[in-house]
């Protein structure tokens, strides 16, 4: 099939849908999934007042990436993903999401070279893009600091 013939199939065949209701979903959806986590920092906050907050941070992001994992294990997040979109993809649940979802397809292709080799293939380009941008934001801030 050619590029004009494929494009011409997708446009008959593809679902259509409303991108004012896609925005609004990936707002509420994404708002809720943060307003989760912030409930969990208010009451660890309540609970545990001589706690730094950089600590109760660390328990809450755990606690968000467990439930990003758990639900994604049991088949969940996905469902929510279907209206969310990207409402879904951009809290830290979303990033356990990206991890979990791999492992656990390629999970029957064996331990190492199955889930090992493959559980970052969607979140590792995005590791490998966060860490190169800050060692380079690093080193203009050092070059900058010497003038």
């Amino acid at each position: 099939m050619e590029d004009k013939q494929y494009m011409e199939y997708v446009h008959t065949h593809a679902q259509k849908s409303s991108h004012v209701t896609t925005l609004i979903w990936a707002f509420a959806v994404g708002g809720f999934i943060c307003c989760i986590g912030q409930a969990f920092a208010d009451i660890f906050g309540a609970v545990l007042p001589n706690w730094e907050k950089s600590k109760i941070a660390a328990l809450v992001s755990m606690i968000m990436i467990f439930l990003g994992s758990f639900l994604t294990a049991i088949g969940v997040y996905d469902k929510i993903g279907v209206h969310a979109g990207g409402g879904s993809i951009v809290p830290i649940t979303g990033f356990a999401n990206s991890v979990v979802s791999p492992a656990m397809e390629f999970n029957k292709e064996g331990i190492v070279l199955g889930m090992m080799a493959k559980m970052f293939v969607v979140a590792g380009p995005i590791i490998v893009a966060g860490t190169v941008s800050s060692v380079v934001t690093g080193f203009i801030y050092w070059i900058v600091g010497l003038f």
